[in-house]
């Protein structure tokens, strides 16, 4: 049984770097395409760095702030699910006892 837990948990571990780098390669992309104005030098000018620094700390900050609202939010989300999936006897309290009783001895429905 070891075996498939380990396979769970090294999927899991993918998903995790698949997100991961996903998220990378978004702030990478708006980054540059915000703040790389002169592709003519190796060396990025001042500005340019400035503006990376802000635009990435920026981009961090708001996905740190996101994933502490998913983390607060998302007990409560599983369990409305959870409660919308489970059956309600409130809104349906079955067959009524005169046809559960025919059903049980195998007549047919009225």
């Amino acid at each position: 049984m070891e075996l498939p837990a380990a396979a769970a948990e090294e999927t899991q571990q993918l998903r995790s770097l698949r997100d991961f780098l996903l998220a990378y390669n978004r702030l990478t992309e708006s980054c540059f395409q915000r703040c790389a104005c002169d592709l003519g030098h190796r060396a990025l000018s001042r500005r340019e760095e400035s503006c990376l620094d802000c635009c990435a700390g920026k981009l961090l900050r708001s996905n740190h702030r996101l994933m502490a609202a998913y983390v607060r939010l998302m007990p409560a989300l599983l369990q409305r699910r959870l409660a919308d999936q489970a059956p309600d006897p409130a809104r349906d309290p079955g067959p009524s006892p005169p046809r559960a009783a025919a059903a049980a001895a195998g007549l047919p429905p009225e």
